[in-house]
């Protein structure tokens, strides 16, 4: 594919004209909706812990949704988050793995040996199995927990699958992406296998249908056969938007106006999802758990601008550590909220939710001592300042090291080629390669010219390996501040070296050739016992299938992806 480049138009003319000058708080973006001075009475405590509905979605960027100024349709997004409360200081990871396991261990990826890259889907390696789960502390809590959508959190063990990390029932993928019809998966050229289990069996009956739709109508199949008098609990991990970019037709037809063929195909994708979000809505309400339910919705990772998504006007993709890659969608909506209809400013982290969820829901935390998130429901929904003031975005000794950086450059306590990030209080600090640092508007994306990024990319970001900014008042990384205000940068580096010492090992074992899926009937899915370790080396090469192998369109997507970013690294040298 090749990549066109935009008549008359540049970053440099965006700077100029201030198309990244946009008033943040502007009212038709992000304000708040009047309340309604005839809104009834705000609710008693809860007479019974609430039913909770947690929608995570995958790779949304920050600016695919209606009410931050998209050209994409989420009418359902925009009325729920318009009646609830919006977070729009909050954050997630930049990519899936890392934001799955915070959410559900409430410990930063540092404490779970998590902190570097994916869980691949041929590693032994899976979330560790001495963390205590958000569902196993809400099934102590008397909820019944349901699954619904992407683990993306290890399987290679029957011990590392989602029943047996505290979902009484799961539907869904054990792997990053798949086709949303026939759900196969290629991790490599020829190591392809179909992906989607109900429980710990295959399903796979269920092929051709569109992954929404399914997993929608699952979440409305459980709530009519579960009593509306007793708590529950249910994780819609959708797999869209994620690549592949596919849509039913009806879909696509709505945006047929936009030249950009990526970002039609996505649009489509994020207006299908809404309407799944409208249909589990209203299977809430027509079965009786509306009244009593907390409805979360975030999105796990900044949007990914080669393949549709847009950040606008953020800095950075997924991936990355600008706030492309960690400034999340996220936002509230239940009628247990006391103060509605508003927009919030404090800081939240999808650590949070664990310790949010599980007070909600009256259970225990004392034994789940030293957790990273904090209880942010007083300020959701009673606007009450926020515990949290700081958060560690990361820190990965094994990302490649920025080539200048060094200790002496981190004042001799941080080596400031390793890749990290952390905010605290206004600021933000980054070190070594926090990934590619453009600004992308929505309506160019992929037909961007050859050099994606920025004047400061180009000049001096090669020959960097410090920044600081000061979120508050520059949301969009215009300003680096580290040269000016070093005592800050000290400040900030002494907290990461506050955290490291608190890490554990990372765990990033190689791939293993027993988990093909020739394996294990043409299908991902556990492959070692429970006695092998995550350094077992046992297995051979595979066998080649006695079915016969279908295509799979995610190698070629891949393929072609790694191609792209081995031309623009060349290219930007």
């Amino acid at each position: 594919m090749a990549v066109y480049s935009l008549t008359g138009f540049s970053l440099v003319s965006l700077l100029s004209f201030g198309y990244l000058s946009w008033d943040w708080m502007k009212p038709s973006l992000v304000a708040d909706v009047a309340t309604d001075p005839m809104e009834k009475s705000l609710p008693p405590a809860f007479a019974r812990p609430p039913h909770i509905i947690f929608i995570l979605t995958d790779d949304q960027g920050y600016h695919d949704v209606g009410y931050h100024g998209s050209d994409i349709q989420t009418p359902t997004l925009d009325r729920l988050a318009a009646e609830g409360v919006k977070l729009e200081n909050y954050y997630i990871q930049p990519i899936c793995t890392p934001s799955r396991s915070q959410l559900i261990t409430g410990r930063y990826q540092i404490h779970t040996g998590l902190q570097h890259s994916i869980i691949r889907p041929r590693q032994p390696n899976c979330l560790p199995l001495d963390q205590v789960t958000l569902p196993q502390k809400l099934q102590e809590a008397g909820y019944s927990t349901h699954m619904v959508g992407k683990w993306h959190l290890g399987f290679y063990k029957k011990e590392c699958l989602p029943t047996r990390r505290g979902f009484d029932t799961f539907l869904g993928s054990l792997t990053g992406n798949v086709d949303y019809y026939t759900y196969d998966n290629c991790d490599g050229p020829g190591v392809c296998g179909y992906d989607l289990h109900e429980g710990e069996d295959v399903a796979w009956d269920q092929s051709g249908k569109y992954s929404t739709f399914l997993y929608a109508q699952r979440v409305s199949k459980i709530l009519a056969s579960h009593n509306p008098k007793e708590p529950i609990f249910i994780y819609v991990a959708f797999q869209a938007v994620h690549t592949p970019l596919q849509s039913p037709k009806e879909y696509i037809y709505r945006y047929r106006s936009m030249g950009n063929v990526a970002r039609r195909k996505y649009a489509a994708m994020v207006t299908c999802m809404d309407e799944a979000v409208k249909n589990i809505t209203w299977a809430l309400k027509k079965y009786g758990y509306y009244d009593n339910s907390v409805i979360v919705f975030s999105t796990d990772n900044g949007g990914q601008t080669f393949s549709g998504g847009s950040n606008w006007p953020l800095r950075g993709r997924k991936g990355t550590y600008w706030e492309g890659g960690v400034r999340g969608i996220g936002f509230v909506h239940s009628p247990l909220i006391k103060r509605k209809r508003r927009t919030s400013w404090a800081l939240v982290h999808i650590t949070d939710w664990y310790p949010t969820l599980v007070s909600l829901a009256r259970g225990n935390l004392s034994n789940v001592p030293d957790l990273d998130g904090y209880n942010v429901w007083p300020a959701i929904s009673e606007g009450k300042e926020s515990p949290r003031t700081e958060i560690l975005h990361n820190i990965d000794p094994l990302y490649n090291h920025a080539k200048y950086g060094s200790l002496e450059d981190g004042f001799g306590i941080w080596n400031t080629a390793v890749q990290a990030s952390i905010r605290v209080g206004e600021w933000k600090l980054l070190t070594g390669d926090p990934g590619y640092s453009d600004w992308i508007p929505p309506q160019t994306l992929t037909n961007f010219p050859g050099s994606w990024w920025n004047l400061e990319r180009l000049t001096d970001g090669l020959r960097k390996s410090v920044w600081l900014f000061n979120i508050t008042a520059d949301p969009y990384e215009r300003y680096d501040l580290s040269d000016q205000r070093p005592d800050v940068v000290r400040t900030l580096l002494a907290r990461l070296v506050h955290y490291n010492r608190t890490a554990i090992p990372v765990r990033y074992p190689a791939e293993n050739p027993r988990a093909h899926p020739d394996f294990n009937g043409g299908a991902w899915g556990p492959w070692a016992s429970e006695d092998d370790g995550e350094d077992w080396e046992g297995g051979r090469e595979p066998l080649k299938s006695r079915n016969k192998k279908k295509k799979c369109k995610i190698c070629k997507l891949r393929s072609f992806f790694r191609k792209l970013n081995t031309r623009l690294m060349s290219n930007r040298i």
